[in-house]
Formats: C-alpha cells, structure tokens, sequence
C-alpha cells in the first residue's frame, strides 16, 4: 500500500534539516521502500518540509518507518501526516 508522508519542519530549524541532510537522503535511497520524495519549498523556494511516497504493508509501517527518519529523530517537524495514498498518474 502507498503512503504519502507530509511533514512541516520546526520554525527556524533550516540548519537542522541541512546537517541532517547527508544521513536522510541516505535513508531514502536505502530502505527500499521509497518511491518519491522531495522538499517542499516556501514562496522564498527555502525548504521547510518533506513529502515522501512510500509503499509498505499498511499505515503501522508507514509510522514506523517516518519514526525512523533520521530528520524525525533529530527533531527536525513540527507536524508529521501519514496518509494512505493511490497513483492515479505518473509511473
């Protein structure tokens, strides 16, 4: 099943998110499950969050595997969703 994961950072946590940067790419190319994913950008096109297409068995892993996020873990969001998620476009 694929999950989008949303997530907004802290305000003022840019230098958060750069030194975390290294370790979460890293994450996202090595678990397997990542589909897409990307910062969302501000109007000043700053980054100030994440969205992260992921496929697992149900939402449980979903939650797990965005607790496991390096970002999450350095504390980086102020606020994670977790929404089940169907393609309609795009390969």
């Amino acid at each position: 099943m694929k999950f989008a994961i949303i997530a907004t950072d802290k305000p003022d946590s840019l230098q958060v998110r750069l030194d975390t940067r290294p370790d979460h790419v890293n994450y996202l190319k090595t678990c397997g499950v990542v589909e897409q994913a990307g910062a969302l950008l501000n109007e000043a096109g700053d980054m100030y969050g994440s969205l992260v297409i992921i496929e697992v068995e149900d939402k449980v892993a979903a939650q797990e595997w965005a607790a496991n996020d390096p970002y999450a873990k350095a504390g980086l969001f102020a606020d994670v969703r977790i929404e089940a998620w169907n393609r309609v476009i795009g390969g």
